[in-house]
């Protein structure tokens, strides 16, 4: 049980307040520096890391206007009964997509006109211009418009334009691209990728810190928990980032984009957005995983017991599921694939306290 009956929080403790103060202060002092040496060796290596960070969003990008041209392409018909069909077979259009990584676009273009261009071009050798009047127009441009024709020459017919599938590599397809709006977001866009990598790397660190600071007011037989779940704490903060960026970002970037689908919303992201993106989720997600060793510690310590845990399991629920909104993005994939996991982490510390009791420990 939590002890309620003390009036003086600090009266069990081995330092005074003042002294918890100067602790730490030290402490974080040492951690900032840390965290500075981190960011400059994050510099370093800050180009190839935004390269990385971007391939979860390109991956999404490249999913959502595969899916796109797909269901244009299933969609289209002839303007009229009995019009041109569509130069591929869904099979050969599947098969490119798929296996050899192309995208396309489909577009209309009169036959005979681009016909005359290229055969014109091919006479000439490529050096002539082609004709004003060899218009070619794609999807829905000019549709429904009256054109009026120059003097002598033919009006322009709707139905007579045929489909075209422009096919490119999905990597240089301009809609996948990451876009930046001013010359100066560049150089934000780096210091982020910097920081996330000192972020990262001093993780050990920061965390030997802040065990520090606890151990110092502790007594002898209750530091030797910190000296164990320093590692600990290390790894389930480093478990918590490699969940976040190797699986949680593709589910949450297929659910925002199939939400733009469904409003009708073709996304055009920017990078220092979904920089800022990358930042917040994996460190929440690094955080909240140092439930179960928190539980264990204060269990250790005899601030909380197993029976007060597994009295207060519902409430838990109720604040896990609270801190995953504020530690997440406004999207409910993210805030379950945080709350899910530290609900297990929950009962996983609590049958950790169960199998590992305070009075067994002291004992050994």
């Amino acid at each position: 049980m939590a002890r309620l009956d003390d009036e003086d929080l600090f009266q069990s403790s081995t330092m005074t307040f003042g002294e918890h103060l100067e602790e730490l202060r030290v402490c974080l002092v040492r951690a900032t520096l840390g965290l500075a040496v981190a960011v400059v060796v994050g510099f370093l290596v800050a180009r190839p890391v935004v390269h990385l960070v971007e391939q979860p969003l390109k991956r999404a990008l490249g999913k959502y206007y595969t899916a796109q041209s797909l269901r244009t392409f299933d969609s289209w018909q002839p303007r009229v009964a009995g019009g041109s069909p569509l130069p591929y077979s869904r099979a050969e259009v599947v098969d490119a997509v798929e296996r050899l990584g192309l995208s396309f676009e489909l577009r209309e273009v009169h036959p005979d006109r681009l016909a005359r261009v290229l055969g014109s071009r091919a006479a000439e050798g490529g050096s002539a211009a082609p004709p004003a009047a060899a218009p070619a127009v794609g999807g829905e441009a000019g549709r429904g418009a009256a054109v009026a024709p120059a003097t002598g020459a033919t009006p322009f017919v709707l139905d007579d334009l045929v489909p075209l599938l422009l096919w490119q590599p999905l990597a240089r397809d301009p809609r996948v691209s990451i876009t930046t709006l001013s010359a100066q977001e560049a150089f934000g866009i780096y210091i982020k990728a910097a920081l996330l990598v000192g972020i990262v790397l001093s993780s050990p660190w920061i965390f030997y810190q802040l065990w520090t600071f606890v151990a110092a007011g502790l007594y002898p037989h209750e530091k030797r928990w910190v000296h164990l779940f320093l590692p600990v704490s290390t790894g389930l903060f480093l478990a918590g980032v490699a969940l976040a960026f190797f699986f949680v970002f593709d589910f949450v970037l297929d659910y925002l984009l199939q939400f733009n689908a469904w409003l009708g919303l073709d996304p055009d992201p920017r990078i220092s957005e979904w920089m800022s993106f990358v930042l917040i989720l994996p460190v929440g997600f690094g955080i909240g995983f140092q439930l179960p060793l928190v539980m264990l510690f204060l269990e250790r310590i005899g601030v909380m017991d197993v029976a007060a845990y597994a009295a207060q399991w519902r409430l838990a629920v109720v604040v896990i599921f609270v801190v995953s909104a504020v530690l997440t993005p406004a999207d409910p994939y993210s805030l379950l694939f945080l709350a899910v996991p530290l609900c297990l982490l929950y009962f996983g510390g609590l049958l950790l306290c169960r199998l590992l009791p305070r009075g067994a420990a002291s004992a050994g």
